[in-house]
C-alpha cells in the first residue's frame, strides 16, 4: 500500500498543519486504504445500496484508535495517556472525504456504540466488550428513534421494559437505526413500565422477539442499512441492562464528547466535494479554456472553501474546548448542515450537468448532505432549543 503526502486542499487556514507526525502517518495510511481499497468500488455499492461492512475488519487492522505510537503525553491528560482528540476529529474527516456511510458504518461502532458502552456501562462490561467493540468481533448499534418519535422521543417514547423475576421484557419498535442488520448487539432505549425511569440494553440482535428490515428505496446514505426493529416480549436479562443509563440527561451526557462529530462529517464531506468540483473544473473545457478559469466557477469554489473554514473551525473549537451544555451542540448542528448543503450544491453545480452522474463524485456527497441535514434533529428543532436558550420562553408547542 502506497501513502500519499497528506494535504487538505480546501483547508486554506491550515487546521490540520496542528496534526502530530505519527497522527499524520496514520491518516496517509487509512487515506491510502480507501482511495486503493473501497473508492473504486463507490459507485456500484451506491447505485444498488450494497453495504459497506466487509470494510470494518480491515479497518480496524489498521488500529485507527488502539495504537500507542498515537497517545498524547500523559501529563497533558492528568496522568492518563489518551488519542487527542483533533487527531480523532481527523479520523471522522478523512471516512466523509470519502463517503458519509463509510464513516457510519465504521464510526457508528467505534464512536457511538463504544461511547454509549463506555458512559453507561460497569466496568465489568466495559473490560469484557470493549476488546471486541475495537476489533469487531462485539458489534452492536444503538435504537432509539422510533416510527412515530424522532425529534420528540424524549417525551414521546412507545418502547417499553417491564422488570420480571428473570429480568427485563421489553416491548416496542424502533426505526432508523444505522447499521442494525450488520450488528451482532443492539442498545435499545426504553422507557420504564409503570416508573419514570429511561433505561438502555444490549440486546443481542438474534434474542427472540427481534425482528430487524432494511428500509428500503432511500436517496440518500444508500450504503447504509437504517433499519425498522420490531421488540415483541424481549426478554433480556438484568446484566445486559447499561447500569448507569437511567434517563435522558444520561444520554445526553454519554454523548457529549461525540457532539463535534457532526462538524467534523460535515466538513470531510465538502472538503470531498471541493477535490471532485475543483479537479472536473480544471480539466473540463467550454469556449475553449478550462472552467476553472471563469469567474462564476471560482466563486463557487471561494463559497466552498469559506464553508469548509467555518466549519472546521467549529470542529477544532468543539473538539478542543469540550461542549459542556446541551444547547451549543444545535447551534453546531445548524451552521454545520447550512453550510454542507451550500457546499455541496455549489460543487454540483460546477460540474453541471455531469454533476448528476455517480462516476464525477459530487451526487453522492448532494444526496447524502439531505441525510446530515435531517439526523441529530432537524434544523427547525435545533432553532427552537437555540431559540429557547436565547429567550427563555418555548416555542416548540402553542
Amino acid at each position: 500500500m502506497t501513502s500519499p503526502t497528506l494535504e487538505y486542499p480546501g483547508d486554506l487556514l491550515g487546521f490540520a498543519d496542528d496534526l502530530a507526525p505519527a497522527e499524520r502517518a496514520k491518516l496517509a495510511r487509512l487515506r491510502a486504504y480507501l482511495d486503493e481499497n473501497v473508492r473504486p468500488v463507490l459507485v456500484e455499492r451506491w447505485e444498488r445500496g450494497e453495504s459497506l461492512a466487509d470494510f470494518r475488519r480491515p479497518l480496524a487492522d489498521l488500529h485507527l484508535l488502539d495504537d500507542p505510537e498515537l497517545l498524547d503525553d500523559p501529563a497533558v491528560q492528568g496522568g492518563v495517556r489518551r488519542l487527542r482528540p483533533l487527531y480523532r476529529g481527523f479520523v471522522t474527516l478523512e471516512l466523509c472525504r470519502l463517503d458519509l456511510a463509510m464513516s457510519i458504518t465504521y464510526g457508528g461502532q467505534v464512536g457511538m456504540f463504544r461511547t454509549l458502552i463506555h458512559a453507561g456501562g460497569s466496568p465489568e462490561q466495559i473490560a469484557a466488550w470493549d476488546p471486541g467493540i475495537l476489533d469487531f468481533s462485539f458489534t452492536g448499534c444503538f435504537a432509539l428513534s422510533e416510527p412515530d418519535h424522532g425529534s420528540d422521543v424524549a417525551g414521546g417514547m412507545s418502547t417499553t421494559a417491564r422488570r420480571t423475576e428473570d429480568g427485563w421484557v421489553i416491548d416496542g419498535a424502533k426505526r432508523w437505526i444505522g447499521n442494525a442488520t450488520i450488528s451482532d448487539n443492539i442498545v435499545v432505549v426504553a422507557r420504564e413500565e409503570g416508573g419514570e425511569r429511561v433505561l438502555a440494553f444490549v440486546v443481542p440482535a438474534e434474542t427472540p422477539g427481534v425482528e430487524r428490515s432494511v428500509i428500503p428505496h432511500k436517496g440518500a446514505t444508500r450504503m447504509v442499512h437504517n433499519a425498522d426493529i420490531r421488540l415483541d416480549g424481549v426478554v433480556v436479562p438484568e446484566e445486559r441492562r447499561l447500569p448507569r443509563i437511567e434517563s435522558f440527561r444520561d444520554i445526553n451526557r454519554a454523548f457529549r464528547s461525540l457532539r463535534a462529530d457532526i462538524a467534523w462529517s460535515a466538513a470531510g464531506m465538502q472538503l470531498g466535494a471541493y477535490a471532485a468540483a475543483v479537479e472536473y473544473a480544471q480539466r473540463r473545457e467550454q469556449f475553449g479554456r478550462p472552467i476553472a478559469g471563469f469567474q462564476l466557477i471560482q466563486d463557487k469554489l471561494v463559497r466552498i472553501v469559506a464553508n469548509i473554514a467555518q466549519t472546521l473551525a467549529l470542529a477544532v473549537r468543539t473538539t478542543t474546548h469540550p461542549i459542556g451544555d446541551d444547547v451549543s451542540p444545535s447551534l453546531i448542528k445548524l451552521v454545520a448542515a447550512d453550510r454542507l448543503r451550500e457546499s455541496v450544491a455549489l460543487a454540483r453545480e460546477i460540474v453541471g450537468g455531469n454533476g448528476v452522474l455517480l462516476e464525477h463524485d459530487v451526487m453522492r456527497y448532494f444526496a447524502d448532505a439531505e441525510a446530515m441535514y435531517t439526523f441529530e434533529g432537524t434544523r427547525e428543532v435545533n432553532t427552537l432549543i437555540v431559540g429557547r436558550a436565547l429567550t427563555g420562553h418555548s416555542a416548540f408547542t402553542r
